[in-house]
């Protein structure tokens, strides 16, 4: 690799959502001839499996008040305090051509240390709504990228609509063709976000089986479900004779999202990302828990389009559910309709949207 080409330096972790779109922009400039660095910490480099070779991992402390006792709250400013100096260093050493924060806490010592330094920097928002350390950055950065519009921002700060960056493997598959539903073999995939959803354990098995006969004999279900719900989620399909794959994580999503139908899943910004670039019908649950009500934001443009129907949690039943997944594979048509309103507000070039604004950032700082 080329030592004098352009450095990235990208700040992201957590959780897949915000690593997903931070791999896909590593992707596009690698391609470009860039180099990447991901700094993130711990939690976060269990999820960098699909980033390329070429990525170099750092692993830089960082802590969140959301977990822990009391010493552990009282430890997070100077753990955070330590991972940006340490953040600081490396950023001197390597002077990066762009910092780029996709949220999330452990790209807080990245993002820090880009601000003290002065360094280019700017951020990217998978959510309708800003998350937390990215509110904290948003006035303190050059630029701000959306994945999902309209973005609800803090006074002042203005952002740029690009879409939510999608991998390769989703990118190969972009509004590949959808087959609807009828009297052959068909797929519903079931996803809740990088570690399943316990409520989605608790309701698609019995909304799925308690479907006609006559349509339950076709269908195939992938159900990516936590690990402790596993087993009970697994045997309830085989008592009922469904053919059903149950794991707590999926590493083909690209392809069991392809073949399905249909796609049961949250309303976080990647999955719908994925869902709008390969496009297939979704039924969609957001998640209640979520503290800025993110995942409904996310939810609105594609089902506003006719791409998804939304189900609140508060109105989630087995009863509820199953009513719509007949809905959907009940009518070909309307399914096929779904499935192209689904890709009419897709943003398959997001990468190279986002690639660009970096470039063009770096040529400016």
């Amino acid at each position: 690799m080329n030592e004098n080409a352009p450095l990235l330096v990208i700040a992201a972790g957590g959780t897949g959502g915000h690593m997903f779109p931070a791999q896909a922009l590593a992707e596009t400039l690698l391609a470009r001839g860039w180099r990447v660095k991901l700094s993130t910490d711990a939690r976060g480099a269990r999820y960098t499996g699909g980033f390329p070779p070429e990525v170099e991992i750092e692993t830089i402390a960082s802590a969140t008040f959301a977990r822990g006792g009391l010493l552990a709250k009282a430890l997070v400013p100077f753990r955070i305090l330590a991972g940006t100096l340490s953040a600081t260093v490396r950023m001197m050493r390597d002077r990066p051509a762009v910092v780029v924060g996709f949220g999330g806490y452990p790209s807080i010592p990245a993002l820090g240390a880009a601000v003290l330094l002065r360094r280019p920097r700017m951020l990217h928002e998978q959510n309708g709504v800003l998350g937390r350390v990215n509110q904290l950055f948003a006035s303190r950065v050059d630029r701000l990228a959306c994945g999902t519009w309209p973005t609800e921002m803090p006074k002042g700060v203005e952002g740029t609509h690009v879409g939510n960056p999608v991998r390769a493997a989703i990118h190969e598959r972009a509004a590949a063709g959808y087959i609807p539903p009828g009297d052959h073999p068909m797929s519903i995939l079931v996803i809740g976000g990088s570690q399943g959803a316990r409520i989605l354990s608790d309701t698609v098995p019995q909304s799925i089986t308690s479907l006609p006969p006559e349509m339950l004999r076709h269908i195939r279900v992938s159900h990516q479900a936590r690990a402790e719900d596993q087993a009970r989620v697994a045997e309830h399909y085989a008592a009922h004779g469904v053919d059903a794959d149950v794991e707590p994580f999926f590493h083909d999503v690209p392809r069991r999202m392809t073949e399905a139908q249909l796609v049961i899943s949250r309303a976080g910004a990647s999955s719908i990302a994925d869902l709008t670039v390969i496009g297939r019908p979704a039924i969609l649950i957001p998640l209640a828990a979520a503290i800025r009500n993110e995942q409904a934001a996310n939810a609105r443009g594609m089902a506003e389009a006719g791409g998804a129907i939304v189900i609140p949690e508060s109105q989630l039943s087995p009863q509820t559910l199953s009513e719509n997944i007949q809905r959907v594979l009940d009518n070909p048509q309307a399914a096929e309709q779904m499935a192209q309103a689904a890709l009419s507000v897709g943003k398959p070039d997001a990468a190279d949207t986002l690639a660009a604004l970096v470039e063009d950032l770096a040529q400016k700082g």
